[in-house]
């Protein structure tokens, strides 16, 4: 039988990995990736715990969680695809030499 233990340790893990993603941000799309493998460790966090305290609050939260990641990727897309017609690239470096 798997720990609650076990399970923050791979949310932890998995939350790292995601920050790793975000700070070292070179391409947008990769950015949005590592944002939503931490919202996903949050995500696991969340349920593990509500699962291990028997309160459903945690699995609601995480619900809430999943749709606010989805709406976060569908604006984020279409700025993607906007950057990526009047630039030609999704380097984030380029965004400093935005023009008005």
């Amino acid at each position: 039988m798997i720990t609650l233990n076990q399970y923050l340790i791979l949310a932890a893990l998995l939350f790292c990995i995601g920050l790793f993603g975000v700070i070292r941000r070179k391409n947008l799309l990769m950015l949005f990736f590592a944002t939503e493998i931490m919202l996903n460790a949050v995500n696991i966090a969340l349920a593990a715990i509500s699962y291990f305290t028997k309160d459903l609050t945690g699995q609601v939260f995480a619900f809430f969680i999943i749709a606010i990641a989805a709406s976060e990727v569908a604006v984020g897309l279409g700025f993607l695809i906007l950057m990526y017609k009047r630039m030609g690239s999704v380097d984030l470096d380029n965004l400093q030499i935005m023009k008005g």
